[in-house]
């Protein structure tokens, strides 16, 4: 904007590796040494509190979220309670429940939660999670046949169902009563159904919208129960359930869904971790050792270590394994899924490695030397289905703008995949918006992710829809800096440090974890690790050492300059960790950016 005063550029990088100008995240000092002194913590954690809106007052309750404090009256959310007093009639008179959730991890472990729950207070349920492949996504029309002819009279769909009018038209010509419980966005127009429970509908006013689908659960589940007592089910012969006891697997859920960490989802990630440090999941108790995780789980275990062996399931397996995971009380079951996941997850790396290489052939060529596309969709035949997600948060990684990876079906008519979008552009809505115009057959989703199907005729369509919707919300985004926490020497990234800032987590989406830069340090050793990575060793002026990566670093700018200089120093930022792979903690920086020294 003309005039505009931009703030001082942090150690003058007004350009870095990856184009973004570094500033000071936090500027003005006073409320972060105001949170220090008021509430007794180090300064650099009233800096990173501070410096992501936290005022004086609000430390503590965001330092400790607790459930009793944020949890929602039902009646906050509309058709809550009417959903909640039908799923517990249901339960009391012996009814059937049939389950159908999404194959992913929110999904998988909403339909955990309520399996677990049911069981728990002696009703009677049937699940099915669609296969990825024959299925897609949602309910079908098929499935919910199925279900009726089980038996089940009461239809509950979990992480789906808002935008699947047809289906659950089918449903209720069957005599089905539907529960929806979902959070994707909604039309005007909602399908047929007993109650929507979906804080993203139009007409809901709860200011919810940023719960996963798990989350919504477990307000329904919370609901129930209180029915239930209400009625007097609960009794010596059948106790009320624990809800906390899930809480885990709403943790799991809220961190793989890239949800905010906001509000009421802050707490259940703080209480969730506490849950599962107590392993008392069998089935995640087993991933956790599969998956060779040391250390007390935290949000960058559950997205990047247990959430991809769950998905593994549903993207290239049978999505049922990861449900009967998480539910199964016998140990030994427990194990060997454990490690079936861990076997698809390394066969999910390999073919995705595949098709990302091949989408990011076409992305460029799309974008052309002047890259002026905002929004990107590309398509192949022959790419795995389970894959095309990952594929598109890959793309929008190494572009930064919204992308859309589809599989092309087998006569090359249809395409179908999913998409992920850069903070500050709603790709969802866009989606939905083109369903609505008519130019594609299927989708929804939310602000950072969206799937779809469209007939590859109109993919020239498509794109021209996306470019009109979003290219001026892309440009927006787009002129970001890398904001920095503070400075630091390699010597100064101690254990100590990094527990001290766990004090300010758990960190994630709209509560980003703290950027260090390392000024003038230089690059002693780096290389290829990993198919995609580079992995080095940096050094301060003093000598001390600091092992670091950057992941999915090789082909950009970024990884070129770390893997070829040698001779001067250069600015560095990123977050630290803890590495714990060979046994022995110690302090870890995750690159973000590179900036040569001026």
């Amino acid at each position: 904007m003309s005039g505009e005063v931009l703030p001082r550029a942090f150690l003058g990088v007004e350009r870095s590796a990856s184009a973004r100008r570094w500033t000071a995240r936090l500027e003005d000092q006073r409320v972060a040494a105001a949170i220090s002194e008021r509430h007794d913590l180090p300064e650099i954690v009233g800096r990173v509190l501070a410096a992501r809106g936290v005022g004086v007052n609000e430390a503590e309750a965001f330092l400790n979220p607790t459930i009793r404090s944020l949890m929602p009256q039902p009646s906050a959310l509309r058709d809550m309670e009417k959903g909640a007093d039908r799923l517990a009639a249901a339960i009391m008179a012996g009814e059937k429940i049939g389950i159908i959730s999404d194959y992913d991890v929110d999904g998988v472990s909403s339909a955990a939660m309520l399996s677990l729950f049911l069981q728990a207070v002696g009703g009677v349920c049937q699940v099915h999670i669609p296969d990825r492949l024959t299925e897609g996504y949602g309910p079908s029309q098929r499935a919910v046949e199925a279900l009726q002819a089980a038996g089940a009279s009461l239809l509950v769909t979990l992480d789906c169902g808002v935008m699947a009018h047809d289906p659950l038209a089918r449903a209720a010509e069957l005599g089905l009563v539907t529960i929806i419980v979902d959070h994707h966005q909604a039309g005007e127009h909602l399908p047929e159904a007993y109650a929507v429970i979906n804080p993203n509908r139009q007409d809901d006013v709860s200011g919810l919208g940023y719960l996963c689908a798990a989350g919504v659960t477990m307000i329904f589940l919370a609901a129930a129960s209180k029915a239930l007592r209400k009625a007097g089910w609960y009794g010596p012969a059948r106790p009320e359930p624990n809800l906390l006891q899930w809480l885990e697997l709403v943790s799991l859920a809220t961190v793989c869904d890239v949800v905010p960490l906001k509000g009421l989802n802050r707490a259940y990630v703080t209480q969730g971790l506490k849950v599962m440090a107590r392993r008392e999941n069998l089935g995640l108790s087993c991933l956790v050792d599969v998956a060779r995780l040391k250390r007390r789980p935290d949000s960058y275990a559950l997205g990047f270590l247990l959430g991809p062996r769950i998905n593994a399931a549903g993207r290239i397996g049978n999505a049922a394994l990861a449900l009967t995971l998480l539910t199964t009380r016998e140990k030994g079951e427990a194990a060997s899924i454990a490690q079936e996941l861990e076997r698809l997850n390394r066969e999910r790396q390999e073919i995705e490695l595949a098709v990302v290489d091949q989408a990011m052939r076409q992305a460029d060529a799309m974008l052309g030397a002047e890259r002026r596309a905002a929004v990107l969709v590309v398509s192949g035949r022959g790419w795995h289905p389970g894959v095309v997600g990952l594929a598109a948060a890959r793309l929008k990684e190494r572009f930064n703008r919204p992308s859309l990876v589809l599989a092309e079906d087998r006569e090359g008519r249809l395409a179908a995949g999913s998409g992920r979008s850069i903070p500050g552009v709603d790709l969802g809505r866009s989606v939905r918006e083109a369903f609505e115009a008519g130019i594609i057959t299927k989708g929804g989703g939310h602000a950072m992710a969206a799937g779809l199907t469209v007939e590859t005729a109109r993919l020239a369509d498509l794109r021209g829809f996306l470019e009109d919707r979003l290219a001026a919300q892309v440009m927006a985004a787009q002129d970001h800096a890398l904001q920095i926490d503070a400075a630091l020497t390699a010597g100064a990234a101690t254990l100590e440090l990094i527990e001290l800032l766990e004090q300010a987590g758990p960190y994630g989406t709209a509560h980003a974890a703290p950027v260090f830069a390392f000024p003038a340090h230089r690059v002693l050793y780096a290389a290829a690790a990993g198919g995609s990575h580079v992995r080095c060793t940096i050094a301060a002026a003093d000598g001390k050492r600091l092992k670091a990566i950057a992941f999915r670093a090789l082909g950009t700018e970024l990884g070129e300059l770390l893997l070829s200089e040698r001779q001067l120093p250069l600015h560095i930022a990123g977050r630290l960790t803890i590495d714990d792979w060979s046994g022995a903690r110690a302090p870890s920086l995750h690159i973000e950016d590179v900036a040569r020294v001026v």
